[in-house]
């Protein structure tokens, strides 16, 4: 299966490309742990059908330690026992966030003061972030439809 479109190849694309992996870098040193971020990163591009994504974010995070139980219960995290109440938090915001043109309001006051239970005003505006960029993200993989698969832990680093 083949892109419909080769977006290393275009000048353009590629250039954008860099300035959100930029922006990426740039969230990586906030406190909002890495655990936490690679968890929305995943969930949003499962939400998204972001296949090439959702294979990205799965090795990344188990390269980077992440159990094998914990991924494979993203999809399902609210039936879930192995994440704690501030992931949980995070994973809705996430959920609410990426599905925002589905539900009239957006992110619920309810979903976002959960969230501020437990996230100080800079990890919020990580998260915020985190899940803006990987929307973005998706969104361009599943345009193009961004073959899944081959990706290799840190090979855009």
């Amino acid at each position: 299966m083949d892109a419909r479109l080769n977006l290393f190849a275009s000048p353009v694309a590629a250039t954008f490309g860099k300035h959100l992996t930029a922006a990426g870098r740039a969230l990586a040193d906030s406190t909002l742990p890495a655990a936490t971020q690679e968890l929305v990163k995943l969930r949003a591009s499962q939400i998204n059908g972001c296949g090439f994504c959702t294979d990205m974010h799965t090795k990344d995070a188990e390269h980077a330690g992440e159990t094998s139980v914990r991924l494979h219960l993203v999809a399902a995290w609210r039936e879930a026992t192995v994440f704690t109440e501030a992931e949980r938090a995070a994973l809705d915001l996430t959920e609410q966030a990426t599905r925002i043109a589905d539900g009239a309001g957006g992110v619920s006051d309810t979903c976002w003061e959960t969230a501020a239970k437990y996230y100080d005003e800079e990890q919020l505006a990580t998260l915020v972030c985190v899940i803006s960029l990987i929307n973005a993200f998706n969104r361009g993989n599943v345009m193009v439809r961004q073959p899944a698969g081959s990706y290799r832990p840190g090979q855009f680093h």
